[in-house]
């Protein structure tokens, strides 16, 4: 059969292939890592794929197995030190896996799953009916696992197979492959010379030889009756047992330390698999923990630290003796064609028709073109002798040596080996580079290919943020446009709110620029936004100020708690700063230029509508004013004060609104110019809805406004604060 093996390197597939290699099983791997380069048991083909990989289903199609098998649990591609990230990597690969097999794949395919699924306590053992009850991210995603091999079995109508093993142990080869319970209790032994058990915990050992042997009398099997299995032994015993076996196996004192937990007993029934497949377990646990502790005590530093596994002086002159031995080969074999080029050499000089063949010049040339240049000069030389010896037979050897068409004859035969064997390895070193670069360029289109399908994901996403997300172009104009709805004396106070909707923070203050390094606060939407003070001088706030000036966005990396989080500023025609937006919080991780960009855009479309307001309100200044004067008329000051006291209801400013109290008739015009002198430039003076001279005061609550009564009353006017209802 072809058979495919998923999974990465650890004793339980190197036993896995070994014994599908004794039935005479034709074994492909699947390995689960681009670089794998960990030991594997000899197999047909090696795949260096991850499961991830869109070249699954090229696998499936090239391969067509008779029977698939994924290690799933007991795949050590998958470590489970960090459970919630692996948890993920495990179904999304698992998933891709099942898709590639049934869309491409052929024969059955078996998971192996474990005990793991079931995380309580159970009196009695496991049948294969009881629902599984997955404690922590691992015991869940093998369960989730599990259904989506039941799922696409029912639906696509495939041959797929559960099989659920119960606590399989084996000797580790590596530090990566010591994770089951045996193992771990040893590697801590070995480490802190003490065995933390839970004695409550009653379960059952799986040898990994019985595991194996059962394992492929299922999976090999013509008929099945059921898709789920458990493969146990049944046999129970405590980590209380287990603990004091390894400690007298160790051979020094080590401690055995109890940790009582809540009772824990989960031990598979293997009543199914036995009924119909019969079951015999070769191996006892006593016997094989006594040679795991002992191969794990030798190798400690492997599984302790990591450290690479030294070879026995036997294992090492074996493999000293294989190269030495295959540096020799070509020269027994260049030895042994000596001889038959010698005979061959002797019976043509005594032929008709062979007599002028040069058999020597073939033979050099025929290990210059096979091994290079090495070679060709060793048969040149054995050439040689045979050439020397075989005319000394004829003639003296004082002859042969005096005689120059013997040196010609080897100058010939030097130079075409020599030349022929350099040519040769010219060409296979060539042969070798473009293969090196052709294999790295193949990876590298692969890796093109990877980072295209990734950027091509990536497109796809912003394309739907684009047009979807809240934080969107499109999203932002449609929010900013709405400003437009409000009155030209509105629309700064509801910029700050939709700055502050915008950019996802409750702290957003608009200061207007007064002078040359005065600005004062129009609106905020929060006390902390007010923290500087009703006015500023902004060209004291050095970094902040150097970034506004330079049109570029303020951000405050070194969290700096005088000045604001993010700052921008809107220009006027002229380039000189006209509004300084101050965005006090914002998550760290959105302090980032692609937020800052957003705040560019958002000022940007702000400052379209505030420039409509700015210029509706300077066409009608001569109309808003009272001849020339600083005293706003009745429908300008009622706009304004309905502005302002809208926008303190929703938290966006204070304001107070003052009555002047005066005789009738007076010269209310008179009086305005004396109480503007007394006014700051932010405050307004016009004329109440009642007819009555009126002062709006704004960003002034009632303990500021106090300070501008007692100014007015200097000039002996009297004056009172309006409530809602009044005005």
């Amino acid at each position: 059969m072809n058979i495919l093996l998923i999974g990465g390197s650890g004793c339980f597939i190197n036993n896995l292939i070994v014994k599908l290699n004794k039935e005479g099983h034709r074994v492909y791997l699947l390995t689960g890592s681009k670089y794998d380069d960990r030991p594997y048991q000899r197999v047909f083909e090696k795949y260096h794929f991850g499961y991830d990989s869109s070249s699954l289903n090229e696998i499936f199609e090239s391969i067509h197995p008779d029977l698939t098998i994924y290690m799933g649990a007991y795949d050590t591609n998958f470590n489970w030190r960090k459970e919630e990230e692996e948890a993920v990597n495990y179904s999304s690969r698992t998933m891709n896996i099942l898709m590639s097999y049934v869309m491409a794949g052929s024969g059955r395919f078996v998971y192996l799953s474990s005990q793991a699924v079931f995380g309580g306590n159970y009196e009695n053992p496991i049948t294969e009916d009881t629902e599984a009850g997955p404690v922590g991210y691992k015991s869940m995603v093998l369960s989730q696992a599990e259904e989506m091999c039941e799922n696409y079995r029912r639906t696509c109508g495939k041959d797929i197979m559960i099989l659920r093993l119960d606590h399989v142990f084996g000797i580790p080869e590596s530090a990566e492959d010591a994770g089951d319970l045996c193992s771990r209790m040893i590697v801590e032994a070995l480490y802190h010379y003490t065995i933390t058990v839970d004695a409550a915990h009653i379960f059952s050992l799986l040898y990994v030889s019985d595991a194996v042997e059962l394992l492929y009398r299922i999976a090999t099997a013509k008929e099945h009756a059921y898709h789920l299995y458990h493969i146990s032994s049944g046999e129970e015993m405590t980590e209380q047992e287990l603990a004091k076996m390894i400690q007298m196996d160790l051979g020094y004192n080590v401690e055995i330390v109890p940790e009582r937990r809540t009772e824990h007993r989960c031990i598979l029934a293997g009543e199914r698999y036995r009924a119909e497949f019969g079951g015999n377990f070769l191996c006892e646990p006593a016997k094989v923990i006594r040679k795991q502790v002992e191969h794990m005590k030798r190798y400690r530093r492997v599984f302790l630290y990591g450290e690479e596994k030294k070879k026995s002086l036997t294992e090492r002159i074996l493999d000293k003796a294989g190269g030495i031995w295959k540096v020799l080969i070509p020269f027994f074999e260049n030895l042994i064609c000596f001889v038959i080029c010698c005979g061959l050499n002797q019976w043509a000089a005594n032929s008709r028709y062979f007599a002028r063949l040069d058999l020597y010049l073939i033979y050099v040339l025929i290990f210059a073109v096979v091994y290079g240049q090495q070679q060709a000069t060793f048969a040149a030389t054995l050439s040689v002798v045979g050439y020397i010896a075989q005319q000394m037979t004829e003639r003296s050897g004082f002859e042969v040596m005096i005689d120059s068409t013997t040196y010609v004859w080897i100058a010939q035969l030097f130079i075409i080996g020599l030349v022929v064997g350099y040519m040769r390895d010219n060409i296979t070193k060539l042969k070798r580079e473009q293969k090196t670069e052709r294999d790295y360029l193949s990876m590298q289109l692969q890796d093109i290919k990877d980072i295209n399908d990734s950027n091509v994901r990536v497109k796809d996403a912003l394309e739907t943020q684009i047009v979807n997300q809240s934080d969107s172009v499109g999203k932002i104009y449609s929010i900013t446009a709405g400003l437009d709805q409000y009155s030209p004396e509105e629309v700064l106070f509801y910029a700050a709110e939709t700055i502050a909707q915008l950019m996802k923070s409750e702290d957003v203050a608009i200061y207007t620029v007064s002078g040359d390094s005065y600005a004062r606060l129009f609106s905020s939407t929060s006390t902390k936004a007010r923290v500087l003070g009703n006015s500023i001088r902004y060209r004291e706030f050095g970094p902040l100020y150097e970034a506004l000036e330079n049109h570029k966005v303020f951000i405050n990396r070194q969290l700096d708690e005088k000045l604001p989080l993010m700052s921008n500023a809107v220009y006027d025609e002229l380039d000189h700063i006209q509004t300084i937006i101050m965005i006090w919080s914002l998550p760290w991780e959105s302090m980032t230029l692609g937020t800052a960009n957003q705040l560019v855009v958002i000022s940007a479309l702000i400052r379209s509508a505030v420039s409509r307001a700015n210029r509706y309100l300077v066409a009608l200044e001569e109309e808003r004013y009272v001849d020339g004067s600083r005293m706003l008329d009745k429908e300008a000051f009622m706009g304004l004060v309905q502005a302002y006291m809208g926008a303190e209801k929703k938290g966006l400013t204070d304001c107070m609104v003052l009555e002047i109290l005066y005789d009738t008739p007076a010269d209310v015009k008179g009086i305005s110019d004396r109480i503007a002198s007394k006014l700051r430039m932010h405050d307004y003076v016009g004329i109440l809805e009642s007819g009555k001279l009126g002062v709006l005061l704004s960003n002034t609550n009632r303990k500021d406004a106090e300070v501008v009564i007692k100014r007015i009353e200097e000039i002996g006017l009297g004056c009172r604060i309006l409530e809602d209802s009044e005005e």
